[in-house]
């Protein structure tokens, strides 16, 4: 393999779902952070942007921003990346916030060297090899990544999934459920499927759940 091969395979190389969150420590509006002590006992959404004072950047950033009340009320902690410098980030969050009165108060990482984003998949050679693609990693207090998103650079992300797929994750692990298609809080969830006879007749005898079939049932939570 030649050195440009290893080199790409490097930059779209990424952490897989069940991997410990790869750690790192980076310059960010809000002081350098490390990830392996960052939002302890918290979850995180650690997401990239293409660039600053980029106009789809800015929308999501701005959402983020938005609805971080949201966040907050999940327990999570937003990180946000772009390879910028610190300079251009912080011009960027005072530009926004004059024009819109939209604050990010949040950290950014300022990955300038492409450090974090190499480290984490983030950059797509047919796509981009000097900006980042807009990723999602949702990680739990345990530094476990749970869930991956990956957009191109000209399609802006969905807020409402992405709240949407983190209540789901902790509602999940809590109640020790799964959940249906387009589930969301209220709705109700799926029952872990009978693993031997004696609880498949158990299943089969409990009126307290709806059961579509025997492997199929559904509860309240």
């Amino acid at each position: 393999m030649d050195d440009k091969n290893v080199l790409l395979e490097k930059i779209i190389s990424m952490p897989r779902i069940g991997d410990t969150a790869p750690d790192f420590t980076a310059l960010t509006t809000k002081g350098t952070i490390t990830m392996s002590d960052f939002a302890k006992d918290k979850w995180t959404v650690l997401f990239s942007h293409p660039a600053d004072f980029t106009p789809v950047c800015t929308t999501e950033m701005s959402g983020f921003a938005i609805r971080k009340p949201e966040f907050d009320a999940l327990n999570t902690e937003l990180l946000g990346l772009s390879i910028d410098s610190i300079h251009a980030h912080l011009g960027w969050v005072q530009n926004v916030r004059e024009k819109t009165g939209v604050y990010f108060d949040f950290p950014i990482i300022a990955d300038i060297d492409m450090k974090v984003s190499k480290l984490y998949g983030m950059l797509q050679p047919n796509e981009s090899e000097t900006a980042a693609v807009r990723a999602v990693f949702f990680i739990d207090p345990s530094k476990k990544i749970r869930l991956i998103m990956y957009y191109p650079l000209n399609v802006g992300r969905n807020m409402d999934e992405i709240l949407r797929a983190l209540d789901a994750l902790q509602m999940s692990d809590k109640h020790k459920v799964a959940m249906p298609l387009d589930w969301k809080r209220g709705d109700k969830v799926i029952c872990p499927p009978p693993k031997s006879l004696e609880a498949l007749n158990e299943r089969l005898a409990d009126d307290s759940v709806e059961k579509v079939t025997w492997y199929l049932a559904k509860k309240e939570i």
